[in-house]
């Protein structure tokens, strides 16, 4: 990730290099422009120079994400700046093209400007704030069935007689096909589920045929009822 701010950013000083060569040196050259470095020139300027650090501020927060998925998120957040980085050089470049423009005309357009993307930039922020907090939340309820899946199918790989296996296979068929989605309302039953995955595990281990039917029999119904139980709560 932060390889990429560092790509990133070296683009940007690029960009910032070419704006204010283009400003100092080519603007002066423009053939019967005569050059004016007034407030109105350096207040314009200045809101640029915001513009470029909030746009590389906003890279900054969106590269420095922990991960790809929340990275992706962040993506808007860039092409917002992007946008605002665009809208306030092509306002500026206007303004100071404008002859004898004054200074309050230029600041009180700069400051729209400013605002408005300001609050774009906090509204991507917000969203990618509220999907990441979603899609947690979401990983966070749908682990325990996901877990349950691999132990099941870890149960199915020890297994060793071909009665043992197909018990196994049951278990795994029955928590694989159920409601991956999980709350509050389904703990105790959960950690029922949980022992009586633990006590599978040490009947498969001792190769008891009628043990892990019993049990496997009991976890099928006790997954049944999981699956009721969410339904219900939905």
């Amino acid at each position: 990730m932060k390889k990429n701010f560092k790509f990133y950013a070296l683009i940007w000083v690029i960009l910032l290099v070419a704006f204010n060569a283009v400003v100092f040196l080519v603007r002066p050259l423009i053939p019967g422009y005569v050059i004016n470095y007034d407030a109105r020139f350096w207040i314009v300027w200045a809101f640029i120079l915001v513009a470029f650090i909030g746009n590389l501020l906003c890279a900054y927060f969106a590269f420095k994400a922990e991960n790809l998925r929340k990275m992706y998120y962040n993506l808007p957040l860039i092409t917002v700046s992007w946008s605002a980085l665009i809208a306030m050089i092509a306002a500026g470049c206007v303004l100071m093209l404008i002859p004898n423009c004054p200074a309050w005309i230029a600041t009180i357009v700069c400051i729209l400007i400013l605002v408005f993307n300001a609050i774009m930039v906090i509204k991507a922020v917000w969203a990618a704030e509220t999907v990441s907090n979603i899609d947690e939340k979401v990983k966070e309820q749908t682990s325990f069935i996901k877990n349950l899946t691999v132990d099941a199918e870890g149960l199915l790989a020890r297994a060793k007689s071909d009665a043992v296996k197909a018990e196994c296979k049951k278990v795994f068929e029955a928590i694989r096909y159920s409601d991956p989605m999980s709350n509050d309302a389904l703990s105790v039953i959960e950690a029922k589920i949980t022992v009586k995955m633990d006590e599978l595990a040490s009947a498969v281990g001792a190769d008891d045929t009628m043990k892990v039917k019993e049990i496997a029999d009991e976890i099928v119904i006790l997954v049944g009822d999981r699956n009721k139980k969410c339904k219900a709560s939905k």
